[in-house]
């Protein structure tokens, strides 16, 4: 069975005003003095109000489901310890007027250097799945053949409609502030691994880059692991929602392996249709239609099924179709997050918000 890990950021907020509050340093060290958490599995991210979190590598959904459970609540706990609490949002729903401080690494400074304000309004939180290839050849017909299925991916997972206060109209603003950066949105087209290589070394020897840790696509091949890592989903309030998204795109990555050895062409849509289809995604989330992978506009829920017919081959042989089809119901019937999160405000205001995303980050 294909291996997978996932890895999600959290916010740390004031439990009293929803303020992000910089204690990352003093969350990750008090989360790794329990037993709950092991070495790596608790990092640094780019600004001190938020931390993350990546599970092993996992073979089945109980795996991996089991392990963020066990992350978030070992996080949630050392957060309560230092006076705020997790929130489990893709943008924070309030700010301070001044940034938050930024993590003392070399990288992060330099990405100061480069984009002050880019960095300043990157309190942006994702979840990233990995899953593994046979190598980096195989990994690039991967890319090549989910690149129509990124939009649908981050309709399913938008949780970020607020920022300052308001709602952007967007369900996934996180989206819109990560497309600011010079190499970003869904990947182009790439002929094989080595001219995914050129290309990219490319960009670091022109200075746009200062390592493939800034290659900010939506998908990419890990530098580190053999794998895929597709970084377009919103951190999800639920631990299942995130198993969800990773179990779909296991199967997207398994269909386009087996696509591969069967010798279908990789579709190649045009990359103006793509960033558009993006956008509309991250603009209207599951509320309005979707771009199919042939251009077409199809209704949302209309679209996830084909979805799921797409990837039934996969999801029947890992075992995992009865799961995920539930789970993608519930989403189609309770809504994305960006929904209930703007549900919340309608009921109760901000601090209704507050709540749902503390609250929700660490049930199953």
């Amino acid at each position: 069975m294909t291996t997978i890990g996932v890895e999600e950021e959290y916010l740390l907020v004031d439990p009293v005003t929803g303020l992000p509050v910089p204690h990352a340093d003093k969350v990750r060290a008090a989360a790794g003095l329990g037993r709950l958490v092991a070495d790596q599995e608790v990092q640094y991210e780019l600004l001190q109000a938020q931390v993350e979190v990546a599970t092993p590598v996992c073979a089945t959904l109980e795996e991996a489901g089991g392990h963020l459970l066990r992350l978030r609540h070992a996080v949630g706990v050392a957060a309560e310890e230092h006076g705020c609490r997790i929130a489990a949002c893709g943008t924070p729903p309030v700010r301070h007027g001044r940034p938050v401080a930024v993590t003392d690494q070399a990288r992060y400074r330099a990405m100061v250097t480069q984009a002050p304000q880019l960095v300043a309004e990157q309190l942006v939180n994702g979840t990233h799945v990995h899953v593994a290839v046979p190598d980096r050849e195989a990994g690039v017909q991967v890319l090549n053949r989910m690149r129509p299925w990124l939009p649908a991916l981050t309709a399913m997972a938008a949780n970020s409609p607020l920022w300052d206060g308001h709602d952007t109209g967007f369900a996934s603003w996180r989206t819109v502030i990560f497309s600011r950066w010079p190499v970003s949105g869904i990947p182009p087209y790439f002929r094989d691994a080595e001219d995914y290589d050129r290309r990219v070394a490319r960009l670091q020897q022109a200075g746009l880059i200062s390592d493939t840790g800034q290659l900010y696509w939506q998908a990419r091949l890990s530098s580190t692991y053999p794998t895929v890592e597709v970084r377009c989903l919103d951190v999800q309030l639920r631990a299942d929602e995130a198993v969800m998204l990773a179990a779909v795109i296991r199967s997207l990555v398994e269909t386009a392996l087996a696509e591969a050895a069967d010798g279908v062409p990789a579709p190649d849509p045009a990359p103006e249709l793509l960033q558009a289809a993006m956008w509309h995604a991250a603009r209207y989330g599951l509320e309005d239609t979707l771009i199919a992978p042939d251009g077409t506009p199809q209704r949302a829920g209309d679209m996830l099924y084909e979805l799921l017919r797409y990837v039934a081959p996969a999801l029947d042989a890992s075992g995992d179709a009865r799961q995920v089809t539930s789970l993608v119901h519930r989403l189609l019937q309770d809504g994305t997050g960006a929904d209930r999160q703007r549900a919340a405000l309608a009921r109760g205001g901000l601090r209704a918000v507050m709540e749902l995303i503390s609250a929700q980050s660490t049930m199953p």
